[in-house]
C-alpha cells in the first residue's frame, strides 16, 4: 500500500501554463490556424504531460497484462481458460497482432504475467508478478482480497516506473484474459452507475444465449459483492480482474511519472476507471486511442471524459488499438517540432 499511496502523492495536474507557447507554436507553422485539429490538440497534451515543448516519441512500449479469471466457471466465454497461456506463449513467440503492430511502429512488447492460471519460465519479453492463479468466481465472492487488489496496482506501477526508468518516452496498455470482458462489463455498470445491459457486449464472439447469461452472471456477482462505487480499490477487488488492476498501476505509474499512456480497448477503459477512481487526475495522463466495437466502451470514455482518436470498430484487446494511438502521437510531436514556420519557409501568413 505504501507504493501506491507514494505513486498517487507524486500524481500532479499537468502544466497547463506551457499551452499558450504551444499554441502559438503550433499557429506558426506552415498550415492555416487549427486545421491539423485533432493532431494538434494531441500535440498539446503531450507537452502538458511532459512539461517538454519540445517532446520526442522515440522509445515506444506496449506492456501487455495477464491473468484468468475464475468466473468463466458460469459459462461466459466463447474460448475456454487454456487459450490465456496458449496466448502469452504467441506474444512470447511475437506471433500476435500486437505484435504485428508493435514491430510495425517500433514498439517493445513487455508482458506481465499478474495471474495466469499457468506457471512459465523466463523471458526477456515477461515479467513474472503472479499474484494467483486466476481470480475466484465473483458470482461466489469476491474476486480477490483488497491486498491482493493492491498489489495487481502495485505490479503495474511496477512496470511502468521500469519502462520509465528505461527512457521509454510513451507507453501503451494491453491485456490478455479469457472472462475479462465479463469482469470489465461489472466494473462499467458500478462505476458508471449504469444497466448492466448498457455495458455488456459479445467479447471473444458469444451468442445471444449466451451473452442472456453473462449479463445475469453480472448482475448476480454485482448484487452479492456490492461494490462501492466511489472506491476504485474495492470495485476492482470485488468484481474485477488482477490484468485490470495491473493496467489500472500502468496509468497510475506514468501518471507520476509524466510521461503519456496510451490506452487501449474496453478491457483498458475498465483499467482507467479504476485508475482514476483512485487518483482523478490521473486522466489528464490518459490518450485515448480508439473506440471499441464493444457496447460498453463508449460509455467509458465518456465518463472518463475522453474522446477517441479513431473508430476502427476494433475489439481486439492486446493493445492493438493503443499501438495504432501510439503512431498517431508520435506523429503529432513530429508535426510541432519538425515542420516549418511560415518565416522559416517564407510563406506569407493570411491577411488579418
Amino acid at each position: 500500500m505504501d507504493r501506491l499511496q507514494e505513486t498517487i502523492a507524486k500524481i500532479k495536474k499537468p502544466d497547463l501554463g506551457l499551452m499558450k507557447q504551444v499554441q502559438a507554436r503550433l499557429d506558426s507553422l506552415t498550415k492555416p490556424r487549427g486545421s491539423l485539429g485533432k493532431l494538434e490538440e494531441l500535440a498539446k497534451q503531450i507537452v502538458s504531460i511532459t512539461a517538454n515543448l519540445s517532446p520526442r516519441i522515440e522509445r515506444k512500449a506496449i506492456i501487455v497484462m495477464t491473468a484468468d479469471h475464475g468466473v468463466v466457471e458460469e459459462g461466459i466465454s466463447a474460448y475456454p481458460r487454456e487459450v490465456t497461456p496458449q496466448m502469452v506463449y504467441n506474444f512470447l513467440n511475437g506471433g500476435a497482432a500486437i505484435n504485428v503492430l508493435a514491430r510495425h511502429i517500433g514498439a517493445e512488447v513487455l508482458v506481465v504475467d499478474v495471474g495466469v492460471a499457468a506457471d512459465f519460465q523466463e523471458h526477456q519479453s515477461l515479467m513474472l508478478e503472479k499474484i494467483d492463479y486466476g481470480t475466484k468466481n465473483m458470482v461466489k465472492g469476491p474476486a480477490m482480497t483488497d491486498e491482493q487488489a493492491v498489489k495487481s496496482l502495485e505490479v503495474g506501477i511496477e512496470a511502468a516506473e521500469e519502462m520509465i526508468k528505461k527512457g521509454y518516452d510513451i507507453i501503451a496498455t494491453g491485456d490478455m484474459g479469457i472472462g475479462n470482458t465479463t469482469a470489465s462489463s461489472a466494473i462499467a455498470a458500478v462505476i458508471c452507475r449504469t444497466d448492466v445491459e448498457y455495458v455488456t457486449g459479445y467479447g471473444t464472439g458469444i451468442d445471444d444465449r449466451c451473452l442472456g447469461n453473462k449479463i445475469n452472471v453480472i448482475k448476480k456477482a454485482i448484487s452479492v459483492n456490492k461494490p462501492d462505487a466511489v472506491d476504485g480499490i474495492d470495485v476492482l477487488s470485488k468484481v474485477g480482474g488482477f490484468e485490470i488492476g495491473g493496467i489500472a498501476g500502468i496509468i497510475l505509474g506514468c501518471a507520476s511519472g509524466r510521461t503519456p499512456v496510451v490506452i487501449d480497448g474496453f478491457i483498458s477503459g475498465a483499467g482507467a476507471l479504476i485508475a482514476a477512481a483512485i487518483s482523478p487526475d490521473s486522466t489528464n495522463y490518459m490518450i485515448a486511442s480508439h473506440c471499441s466495437a464493444e457496447k460498453g466502451h463508449k460509455i467509458v470514455l465518456d465518463k472518463l471524459g475522453l474522446k477517441p482518436l479513431f473508430y476502427f470498430d476494433m475489439r481486439l484487446g492486446e493493445g492493438t488499438g493503443a499501438a495504432i494511438g501510439i503512431n498517431i502521437a508520435e506523429a503529432s510531436v513530429k508535426i510541432l517540432s519538425e515542420m516549418a514556420t511560415f518565416d522559416q519557409a517564407g510563406v506569407s501568413e493570411k491577411k488579418e
